[in-house]
């Protein structure tokens, strides 16, 4: 029931490029930088911890000779940093660093610079920047992340709802445990396989390198994945156990509850930046709410579906249980928020902050129909027990006939007939079936959120960009699907030069006025030197696209790859041709 709404808005919200977490916030020497001396090290310092990889760093000489390096390590433990040794004499020109990290929530990170020593040369060596996410791999392991959380949502709130709401035995209770077990499992193995392709680069078949596995095992994420491993067998006998006595177990469930919701805060964001201690126990409680409110949710509305026998006590406690939930939801959340804006100003001016905005829309909407729930469960249970005293009073006033007395001609008082639950089963029905599907959305939210650059990340990144000066404006027409219909993209590159670029594009329309399109996406590849291509990243600053990070690592011509998103379903790609001073 959550899994189809989810989807829908994966496939829509996931076509562009996903954004890590982790931002280049200054490398050592700086880019573009002529130096005196050759240095001893290259450093990296991102806005928050990275993982290193095997081939971090690639660093080809003036002649584009690949550089013996030492191996990558973070400079002074720092785990924001990625730092590599260079060898003792290098000579004067023009070197070229491509680096490829792991953001601590799992995205890799790459990118390239320059710097020369002595002088610079008149030409570049060729880089590679490592490949591009595969598609395949990206949407595998994304469809595998989202399964996993999904399914951890079920389990979770199931499990909750059974112990405590004390649900009439229904079979599909059982069912759904399982269900979400098995989801959870093959999941969680999915994320173990497919890990090492992902931060590489490469296509699923990667993962069947003999040394992809064990690179995948002794890293932060594949360690959490083990655990999750683990705890997933525990939580197979839990079931079993669950299965045969039909009677919930507690504290040992709810151990098992918080030591999962806990793999998640140890694997993502909430494990790296400020105040790590306390954004983990906001996580995994944000987590736990999350669950215990949609999952149980789940299991309300198939129960109310499936069985007949439901009281109106178990809707009761459970409406109880999601207003304590709600509680912690608005809790975390508000702490959360504050942790990934940094400032007002990136609730509006950062693809994080409108996200969050249309978060919090859509849980006011999930609000008011718990509300409506609430009222419905009050009527359910008012109708119940006016039933009971009904039938009570119905038994007190029988009056008996006396024995071997004349028949009597009075006939036992009638009871008024109870009205009927039915209505108020199925406006409850309704109403909570409406919270799953909201809810749905605002779990879709919350997933694509997680893979969007956090306002504050791009606020510290931005700080430390150096100033530009000078531009070059290029203009790209594109059909806009109607006949006849011809629109275009204006597209500044800014200064237009080796180094770091700022990119800002705006769409016209046929009439010549600035036109809103749901997504644009410009690459650059230099066909001549084999590089690219390099996803510029562009975001929706509200009336135009841009990003103030694009770095081109050398002087050439490149061609421009523009997508258009015209509709949810439509789009038109063109290539232009620029010139990179």
């Amino acid at each position: 029931m959550l899994l189809g709404p989810l989807l829908v808005l994966l496939l829509l919200g996931g076509t562009g490029p996903a954004s890590a977490h982790a931002a280049l916030r200054a490398t050592d020497p700086e880019d573009g930088s002529l130096l005196k001396s050759a240095p001893r090290h290259l450093t990296l310092t991102f806005t928050e911890s990275v993982g290193l990889l095997d081939d971090s760093f690639r660093v080809l000489d003036p002649d584009g000779r690949r550089l013996r390096t030492g191996e990558p390590q973070h400079a002074q433990g720092s785990g924001d940093t990625a730092r590599v040794t260079l060898p003792a004499k290098l000579a004067q020109g023009t070197y070229t660093v491509a680096w490829r990290v792991v953001s601590a929530d799992s995205h890799p990170v790459s990118g390239a610079f320059t710097f020369s020593v002595g002088k610079a040369s008149v030409t570049t060596a060729t880089v590679d920047t490592g490949p591009a996410e595969d598609p395949a791999t990206k949407t595998l392991y994304n469809l595998a992340r989202y399964l996993a959380y999904l399914a951890a949502v079920l389990l979770i709130g199931t499990a909750t709802f059974m112990a405590v709401c004390r649900p009439p035995d229904a079979p599909v209770l059982h069912r759904l445990l399982r269900a979400g077990w098995w989801t959870l499992l093959v999941a969680t193995l999915a994320l173990l396989v497919l890990r090492a392709p992902y931060e590489t680069g490469e296509g699923p078949l990667g993962s069947l390198n003999a040394d992809s596995l064990t690179r995948t095992l002794s890293s932060r994420p594949g360690a959490v994945l083990l655990v999750r491993l683990g705890l997933l067998a525990v939580a197979a006998a839990y079931l079993v156990r669950l299965a045969k006595q039909r009677k919930p177990y507690g504290w040992s469930g709810a151990a098992l509850a918080v030591g999962l919701a806990l793999t998640w805060a140890a694997g993502e964001h909430a494990s790296a930046g400020i105040q790590v201690p306390v954004a983990m126990t906001s996580s995994a409680l944000h987590l736990l709410a999350t669950a215990v409110w949609l999952g149980g949710l789940t299991a309300l509305v198939v129960t109310l579906y499936r069985a007949a026998d439901l009281t109106p006590a178990t809707v009761t406690r459970f409406s109880r249980l999601a207003f304590a939930s709600v509680t912690v939801l608005v809790v975390t959340g508000v702490y959360q928020s504050w942790r990934g804006l940094g400032s007002w100003d990136a609730l509006t001016g950062t693809t994080y902050g409108r996200l969050l905005t249309l978060k919090l829309a859509a849980v006011a909407l999930l609000l008011g129909a718990a509300a409506l729930s609430r009222r419905w469960t009050a009527r359910l249970a008012t109708v119940d027990a006016a039933t009971v005293a009904r039938k009570q009073t119905a038994v007190r006033e029988r009056v008996p006939e006396t024995v071997g007395g004349p028949p009597s001609s009075e006939q036992p008082p009638q009871t008024d007939v109870p009205p009927p639950t039915d209505q108020h089963r199925r406006a409850l029905r309704r109403s909570v079936l409406a919270e799953v599907t909201v809810g749905a959305v605002v779990l879709a939210v919350t997933t694509i959120l997680t893979n969007t650059l956090p306002g504050r990340a791009e606020a510290e990144a931005a700080a430390g960009a150096p100033a530009v000066i000078g531009a070059s404006v290029t203009n790209v027409p594109f059909d806009v699907g109607t006949p006849g219909g011809r629109g275009k993209v204006q597209i500044t590159l800014d200064p237009g030069r080796v180094g770091d670029n700022s990119v800002e594009a705006l769409v016209y329309g046929p009439d010549g006025g600035v036109s809103i399109v749901p997504e644009l996406r410009i690459s650059f590849t230099h066909p001549a030197k084999d590089i690219g291509p390099l996803d510029a990243e562009l975001t929706d600053k509200g009336g135009y696209w841009g990003n103030s990070f694009l770095n081109l690592p050398i002087a050439g011509t490149w061609e421009m790859k523009v997508t258009v998103r015209t509709s949810e379903v439509d789009q038109v790609s063109e290539t232009r041709s620029v010139v990179v001073r």
